[in-house]
């Protein structure tokens, strides 16, 4: 152990480094007092430090471990193998338990939604189920300061359910661009899909009407293309574009691949062609 001074700390850890014959890595150092240029040249501290050299492992400590290590790489492979195994039970689990979320079931429809039998059974709502959806809602609605008609709630087909929101402040709930709309949309959509296995189709101040309009509007051209080229994709749509445009389309191309498709930048567009494409 060296005892070392110097103006700096830089200084110091070299000068025990040639002190002691080794890097300045090699050194165990503790720090006594840190320098300190004082004021106006008065009270100026130097670096002080204890150093010491890091003792090396000898050859006796390192045999038991070498005499260990095949057995124990042995058994490290070995729980390596079990895991991957494990992991991969694990990962096919959650594939298969994982819920669909909004975006899956509402938006996207993956390609195992798309072959779903028509002839599955559906589970039947009834109009006390609705009626009871409906009150739920007027006591949502109720705790908020926004001056709204009666809410209207029916079923829209066996698995969708139509709300619709009037009134003078109904325009306030669309937001700009839709993100209000959107947002509400999917707060719903989550609750009637988890607790009754519905679809949602939510209208506020015709706004959803006025969407459809614009958008069946724009598909006349990609209808000229996939009649004319057998396939064709649609520009990048957002929110409840993509769900009003994969509707329709599907509706007008039975036969031929429907999907949505997501870029890098999460934007999404749809493509039409055939299944053998």
């Amino acid at each position: 152990m060296i005892k070392i001074e110097a103006i700096t700390l830089e200084q110091a850890y070299s000068d025990a480094a040639s002190e002691l014959g080794c890097s300045v890595t090699e050194l165990n150092i503790e720090v006594v007092q840190y320098p300190s240029s004082g004021l106006l040249g008065l009270f100026r501290k130097k670096a002080i430090i204890v150093a010491t050299k890091k003792v090396a492992q000898t050859l006796q400590e390192e045999t038991p471990y070498q005499t260990k290590e095949p057995k124990e790489e042995l058994t490290v492979a070995q729980k390596l193998d079990n895991n991957e195994e494990e992991q991969e039970e694990v990962e096919e689990e959650s594939y298969t338990t994982t819920p669909p979320s909004f975006v899956s079931s509402q938006d996207e429809l993956n390609d195992e939604d798309e072959k779903l039998d028509q002839e599955e059974v559906v589970t039947t709502i009834t109009n006390e189920v609705v009626g009871q959806i409906k009150e739920e809602l007027d006591a949502l609605f109720a705790s908020i300061c926004f001056e709204l008609d009666e809410i209207k709630v029916e079923l829209y087909d066996p698995h969708t359910l139509y709300v619709e929101l009037n009134g003078a402040d109904a325009a306030l709930l669309i937001g700009k661009e839709g993100y209000r709309y959107k947002a509400l949309s999917y707060m719903i959509f989550n609750w009637i899909n988890a607790k009754y296995d519905l679809q949602l189709r939510l209208e506020i101040a015709e706004f959803l009407k006025n969407q459809e309009e614009a958008v069946n509007r724009y598909l006349e051209s990609v209808k000229e293309n996939v009649d004319r080229d057998g396939r064709a994709q649609t520009k990048i749509l957002d929110g409840v574009l993509v769900q009003i445009a994969l509707r329709e389309l599907r509706a007008t191309y039975p036969d031929k691949y429907v999907a949505i498709r997501t870029t890098r930048d999460g934007l999404k567009y749809i493509i039409i062609n055939d299944y053998n494409y």
